[in-house]
């Protein structure tokens, strides 16, 4: 193994931007995972950013399977992509209109903002 190697990076540590419950979607910049334990500012909290996961979503919205998912400016999982909106994965299940959750197979990290 590398000697550069710190971790496999499926779990990280990072400072809880607000408070944030089990479960819940944390976005420190375009870093976004699932919150392993709840949380106070400022406190460290793993997320995980791989794997599937079922997520508060925009309840008015139906999803299908392949669809990408972002997490809005209020922290809940959207198929909207306004300005400011981080993708974070893919549907993978159908979620209803209205419904509170859906299944979302994380990416690990957004993608790089294209080069200008």
């Amino acid at each position: 193994m590398a000697k550069n190697f710190i971790q496999p990076g499926h779990v990280v540590t990072v400072p809880a931007p607000a408070s944030v419950a089990s479960g819940a979607l944390v976005q420190v910049g375009v870093l976004v995972g699932v919150a392993q334990f709840a949380a106070e500012p400022a406190e460290p909290v793993e997320i995980a950013l791989e794997g599937v996961h079922e997520l508060a979503k925009v309840s008015a919205q139906a999803w299908t399977v392949g669809q990408a998912i972002y997490i809005s400016s209020t922290g809940l999982a959207t198929t909207a992509t306004a300005a400011g909106n981080v993708f974070i994965g893919v549907a993978l299940a159908a979620a209803a209109n209205p419904s509170p959750t859906g299944v979302v197979r994380l990416n690990g990290a957004a993608p790089a903002a294209p080069a200008a």
